[in-house]
């Protein structure tokens, strides 16, 4: 796919105060680590996320990608009236209907005219969104659209704990399958895309390529609805090793198709951001395109795995941070569980 008319005009994205570090969370399973043998510090040595954040309990998904989605409005100097598209695309939702997109809707007080509906697609819900947004704008259909996401990842992380320490036959395998539900953090981000003709930034979204292997589908599935309002306590059960493997192995795929499609070399792209999971993960990828460790912007460190808010919070926070420059291209790096792996191009 191609764009010639779509901008990413502007991006937002909300924290919460509340800051877990991996040390907390092995404080709160001490008495498995000592029945198990486990060593202290091993969440944060094979992750390399040191703290991840967590919303006060009873926030929802709504209330905080609208509080996300109002920043980049009144960051862009957009007129709302003009937004004729709202998706909501994260990973939590506040109900199984409506649409959580109607409740951010509301709460944005946007128009009536705007299309509104929800995009889910594990961690690459947004950009997902960014592609039917684009696709909307090249086709004439509407001038803006907006892009929201609020990840909730603490009932998933508290449940996880409180239910491996309550099993009386855990064992280290039930430890392994968990791991991945421990990298889990929150936030909340927005991507307004507007038509070249209204942009004030000029950033441009070029255009992008999506490759599935969904004969992995089972390696990592939510039991629940994570972060939702409902009773049902969320859990996942994830194939670690494996989901990593097949997925670098997808994104070298995608990578060798993107650049055909983006006409670009690995020496092109001047700044990659990533979905990010952890520290062997964003190595093997990197490693797997065979791009320089120096141009990606990692954020795992300190927010750990925000689902579908992920990689956009880590560019948000890279504009902010002024890795980019103007006329620089970046490349976006999705993957997500089923397994699916969206690239997408953007010239600064």
């Amino acid at each position: 796919m191609r764009f010639n008319n779509v901008n990413v005009e502007a991006l937002a994205y909300h924290l919460p105060d509340n800051v877990v570090t991996s040390e907390d969370l092995e404080d709160q399973m001490a008495p498995l680590y000592e029945k198990l043998k486990l060593p202290v510090g091993r969440l944060e040595l094979m992750t390399g996320i040191r703290e991840r954040r967590f919303w006060d309990e009873g926030v929802a998904p709504s209330e905080i990608s609208a509080i996300a989605g109002e920043k980049v409005l009144v960051k862009s100097g957009i007129d709302r009236s003009m937004i004729g598209c709202l998706i909501s695309a994260s990973v939590c939702r506040d109900f199984l209907e409506p649409a959580t997109a109607s409740l951010v809707h509301h709460n944005l007080r946007l128009p009536k005219k705007s299309q509104v509906f929800d995009i889910s697609n594990a961690c690459l819900g947004v950009l997902n969104g960014m592609v039917h947004i684009a696709n909307m704008i090249e086709l004439g259909h509407i001038q803006a659209g907006l892009v929201v996401a609020g990840e909730n990842g603490g009932p998933l992380v508290f449940n996880t704990i409180e239910t491996l320490l309550s099993s009386p036959q855990v064992t280290r395998k039930d430890i392994k399958k968990s791991f991945a539900s421990f990298t889990i953090g929150s936030a909340a981000v927005a991507v307004l895309l507007t038509h070249r003709n209204i942009s004030q930034t000029g950033h441009r979204l070029l255009g992008g390529v999506s490759f599935a292997a969904t004969q992995f589908n089972d390696l990592c599935r939510g039991i629940e609805d994570s972060g939702s309002s409902f009773k049902g306590a969320p859990l996942m059960d994830t194939d670690s090793e494996t989901l990593m493997k097949e997925g670098c192995a997808l994104a070298g795929e995608t990578w060798q198709s993107f650049k055909r499609t983006m006409n670009w070399k690995n020496d092109d792209v001047d700044r990659v951001f990533c979905h990010q999971v952890g520290t062997m993960h964003r190595k093997l990828l990197l490693e797997t395109i065979e791009m320089d460790m120096d141009k990606d912007f990692p954020t795992l460190e300190t927010l750990g795995n925000t689902g579908s808010a992920s990689l956009p919070v880590t560019l948000a926070m890279g504009e902010e941070q002024g890795v980019l420059q103007k006329g620089s291209h970046a490349a976006l790096l999705g993957i997500g569980s089923g397994l699916n792996s969206l690239m997408l191009g953007i010239e600064w």
